[in-house]
């Protein structure tokens, strides 16, 4: 297969023509069967290396023009793949290498779950007197379960302090419960939860 991309910033093994870039795209859209933004199936292909971002931008571009992919969501800029883009990746998808499927799946995946988070646990940095004030919740529903007012004395913190209770919500909450309940069982739950983060 000719190689027709840009090839700067892929991996060995990354895919290198237009075409494989779109079937690879429609193969994302088909394999999560949810609805997508363009940023996340960029990330999913330019995160690991396996196409060059400029190139994927294009590519996502042009299945939109051929009406592979439609807006399902103009207010989100969500994407669906349509019948005809659904054939795309099934009668294309063998040309793909396994694992550069398997790696765009894997980060399409943990990237729209990260999305779920993000919506689901809010956190706002505010500019205060002497630094920045991270405020993060953990939604129950109708009503958060718990709400937190950290202080960071600058924004490279509060930024490493909004990525970290992103990461594991949840974890931090059970922490919490577990100390203020003095819940020994849920403590150390915790705290091997813990050593099994990155």
């Amino acid at each position: 297969m000719a190689f027709d991309t840009f090839d700067e910033g892929i991996n060995l093994g990354g895919v290198r023509s237009k075409n494989e870039i779109r079937t690879l795209i429609c193969y994302l859209f088909a394999s999560v069967n949810k609805p997508m933004d363009k940023q996340t199936i960029i990330e999913a292909i330019q995160n690991r290396g396996l196409a060059n971002y400029f190139e994927t931008s294009s590519c996502f571009d042009d299945l939109i023009i051929h009406k592979n992919i439609e807006l399902t969501d103009k207010e989100k800029s969500l994407y669906f793949l349509t019948p005809n883009g659904n054939m795309v990746a099934k009668q294309l998808e063998s040309t793909l290498p396994l694992s550069v499927k398997e790696k765009a799946y894997n980060c399409a995946v943990g990237l729209l779950e990260q999305k779920r988070i993000e919506k689901e646990t809010p956190v706002d940095i505010v500019k205060s007197e002497n630094g920045y004030r991270v405020k993060c919740a953990v939604s129950g529903g109708e009503t958060n379960l718990i709400e937190l007012d950290i202080y960071a004395p600058d924004m490279k913190q509060a930024k490493f302090i909004k990525k970290s209770f992103h990461k594991n919500p949840e974890l931090i909450y059970k922490m919490i419960m577990g100390t203020l309940t003095k819940d020994k069982d849920l403590i150390t739950e915790c705290l091997n939860d813990a050593k099994r983060i990155n």
